[in-house]
């Protein structure tokens, strides 16, 4: 200790040729003085220490100094001065040249005394941290080694997890264990690689190379999957193993492979990959939500976030392989406050009933395929589905997206989970790249942090690639835009629906509401029946696969114009017989908004509504959605006019909503008997229903000419002045489900459609 005191105390300065011994009782006596702060270091400086003669007497040895001259009396710092000297080492530690000149001119010291002093003060600094330090490091020690003696206790008297008794280890040690885990794993590595190398050559490797035994090594057959990102199955040349084997269970390696494939998954090791898939996905998802993230920039036009595909490239190494060649990339983010927890969305997102039902217009079919790992502890927490969707735009010029998916759910900290999916084929076999692939969904979903009072701050991102090939000019700005499958759809329905259902199902009345004898069950009931309309109309308008659609080809129509059939029979909620379905959609120069405007204007129906004869109808009751007076749902009776439809006791049930990327108006007629049942709080499945409709969407661009019309008020369109309107009919042509369809029939729908799409033209000036 004497010698690091010495070392501390000369600091930068030392030099063992006038080093100077000082005596262990006079730093004993200066350490224990009792000072404010540093009363350790402050005892001594070069004032105390004694002055030298200037040049030594030396001995006739060659390396011997005999220091002459009396030693001065040590004195100490005054406490004004280390008070001082205290105040200026909080503001700086390590002051220049300059500042001890002024500091010691101050306080009547030389310029050396302040420098050391500074320099014991941070040696007893370091020595306070180190210390604290190493009090920390020991009570993590002891932590540890009181966790690794219940460990080993546990493992001399391991318990039976399903009884908790006492449970015998077998036979087998943990080595053979392991050897046997690994030998597993290393022919599902082969069986890949070699399958892979069989795509690429064209031919059995078997008839390039003759058999060679089994590696004993898996250096050769890395996989390069870390959960920064996979690097793929063909990472580099040397990967690949010995070809022309065979498995020892008679499979060839190519044949393991298309059976999984084509099915599901088929070994551990496989699900395996895909959870090391969902782990990279959900890294990719995470980094891409930070809000300072380089990976997103500004649009200069309008200020949007777009992805910075150099910085995406660069961060990320894409397991799902290189976009092929032709896609575009569509990837969006979007936050916004929603009142729902994070639990509840991440139960909406993880049962696929739920999904389907909250986002209507976007999800037509969802199913889970298989569940590879459940979550920890009974909860989602780690859970990862197989699934499959079906994702639609409202318009049969936008191909609907039909794809297996991973779904990966984890919680992040108290109140915040994540929710990631990626294409499982693109994972499967990042080369493939067939021509029946349309799209593909790289890592996408959202992260859901409870916020107070029942809200939620969600982040929504959205990334896929797509042809454009198969989509109509018309919708090709909007999906370039990302406001048919992009992130502000699924946030803008998530806020809808969630406004919604919490008004439907408190017992308060919203003042907007013209009825309020409409029960608790019967806005439940509506709630329920309304959801079902929705995803049926937007079926038919894109020919989803959930409603077995079956289109036909028949001459004299235009070729914009999507006719389809189906034969219900027995199905709850709908009429049974032959159901005929006719949808077109066409660029008209009106704003969105006013076009929907006038659409939903009880007041202006008579203009394109046959059911309407021409007048304007009633209204029996409206229930709001939302505290936009633009979302509800309206009950209409027809006008006095319209004789037939007033002697059948016919209403009209109609639908109506709008947010920053469409416009919906969905309406079905009802019997007036059957909705009173309805409002009452009755059953709704079995009220059959053929719902109609119309979805509007910005389409400033016209498909033709491919210009920016100018904004010249209702009748001229602009930059987001122009839409696309898409009507849908379904209709049913004959009560029995052996009945053929006949030319008449379609005709007359086509007659139909086109006479409605020329009165709203006409009634908003936009021939």
């Amino acid at each position: 200790m004497e010698r690091l005191d010495e070392m501390g105390f000369y600091g930068d300065q030392y030099d063992p040729n006038n080093m100077i011994m000082v005596g262990e009782n006079t730093i004993n006596n200066s350490i224990n003085k009792e000072n404010s702060g540093s009363d350790n270091y402050e005892s001594l400086s070069v004032g105390d220490v004694p002055e030298l003669d200037p040049e030594p007497e030396l001995d006739e040895g060659p390396s011997q100094v005999k220091p002459k001259g009396r030693r001065k009396r040590y004195h100490r710092h005054t406490p004004q001065q280390i008070q001082e000297l205290e105040n200026f080492f909080k503001n700086c530690a390590h002051p220049d040249e300059k500042q001890r000149l002024e500091v010691g001119r101050r306080l009547g010291l030389e310029s050396r005394q302040v420098k050391f002093w500074f320099q014991n003060r941070r040696t007893q600094m370091k020595t306070q941290i180190e210390r604290n330090e190493n009090l920390v490091l020991k009570a993590e020690y002891d932590k540890l080694r009181v966790e690794n003696i219940a460990m080993k206790d546990a493992l001399r008297n391991p318990l039976c997890q399903a009884c908790g008794g006492p449970t015998m280890l077998g036979d087998v040690s943990i080595t053979n264990h392991h050897l046997r885990v690994e030998n597993a794993r290393l022919k599902d590595d082969l069986a890949r690689v070699c399958a892979v190398a069989e795509r690429f050559i064209g031919k059995p490797i078997s008839d390039l190379v003759g058999p060679v035994g089994i590696p004993t090594s898996s250096s050769n057959l890395e996989l390069s999957m870390g959960r920064g990102g996979l690097g793929g199955l063909m990472s580099s040349s040397s990967s690949l193993p010995p070809m022309g084997l065979n498995l020892e269970n008679g499979l060839s390696s190519n044949s393991t492979m298309t059976v999984s494939m084509n099915g599901s998954v088929s070994t551990e090791y496989e699900k395996s990959i895909f959870m090391q898939a969902a782990m990279a996905a959900m890294d990719e998802l995470l980094a891409m939500a930070q809000t300072d993230s380089p990976l997103w920039f500004k649009g200069l036009d309008d200020g949007k976030e777009l992805l910075n595909q150099e910085e995406y490239v660069k961060k990320f190494s894409s397991f799902t392989g290189m976009k092929p060649c032709g896609f575009i990339t569509d990837a969006s983010r979007d936050t916004s406050s929603i009142f729902i927890t994070s639990l509840e969305l991440v139960e909406i997102m993880m049962i696929p009933r739920q999904w389907r039902d909250t986002f209507p217009c976007m999800v037509s079919k969802a199913a889970t395929v298989e569940v590879l790992y459940h979550g920890a502890g009974g909860t989602r927490d780690g859970e990862l589905q197989m699934m499959n969707a079906e994702l639609v735009f409202p318009s049969p010029f936008v191909p609907s997206r039909h794809e297996k998916i991973l779904r990966y759910c984890k919680q992040h900290a108290e109140g915040m989970w994540a929710v990631v999916d990626v294409s499982v084929d693109m994972i499967r076999d990042p080369s493939y790249s067939g021509s029946a692939i349309r799209w593909r969904r790289l890592p996408s979903g959202c992260i859901v942090q409870n916020v107070a009072n029942g809200y939620s701050l969600v982040t929504w991102i959205e990334h896929t690639e797509y042809d454009e090939n198969s989509i109509h000019q018309l919708y090709r700005p909007l999906l370039r835009s990302g406001l048919a499958f992009g992130s502000q759809r699924w946030i803008a329905t998530l806020q809808r629906e969630r406004d919604c259902a919490a008004i439907f199902m408190s017992a308060r009345i919203v003042p907007n509401d013209t009825t309020g004898v409409i029960t608790q069950e019967g806005r439940r009931s509506i709630l329920k029946l309304m959801r079902r309309i929705s995803n049926n109309f937007s079926s038919g308008l894109c020919a989803s696969s959930a409603c077995r659609w079956e289109k036909l080809q028949v001459g004299g129509l235009g070729a914009d114009v999507c006719v389809m059939s189906r034969v219900s029979v027995d199905e709850p909620g709908e009429p049974s017989g032959v159901v005929l379905s006719a949808s077109t959609s066409v660029w008209i120069p009106v704003p969105r908004q006013h076009i929907f405007e006038f659409l939903r204007d009880e007041k202006l129906r008579g203009k394109w509504d046959i059911l309407a004869n021409g007048g304007p109808m009633e209204v029996v009751a409206r229930l709001s959605k939302s505290h936009d007076v633009n979302n509800c749902v309206s009950l209409l009776c027809p006008p006095v006019s319209a004789a037939p439809a007033r002697e059948s006791n016919m209403l009209i049930l109609q639908e109506s909503w709008t947010d920053c990327t469409s416009s919906f108006i969905v309406y079905a007629p009802v019997d007036s008997t059957s909705m009173e049942t309805v409002l009452r709080g009755g059953d709704s499945d079995y009220l059959a229903l053929l719902p109609s409709g119309f979805a509007v969407a910005d389409a400033p661009i016209h498909p033709n000419v491919l210009t920016l019309a100018n904004d010249n008020g209702a009748g001229g369109s602009g930059s987001g002045g122009a839409s696309a309107l898409t009507l849908g009919f379904q209709i049913l042509v004959n009560s029995l489900p052996t009945a053929k369809l006949t030319v008449e029939s379609i005709n007359t729908v086509n007659d139909l459609m086109s006479c409605t799409i020329q009165k709203i033209k006409n009634s908003l000036g936009a021939n």
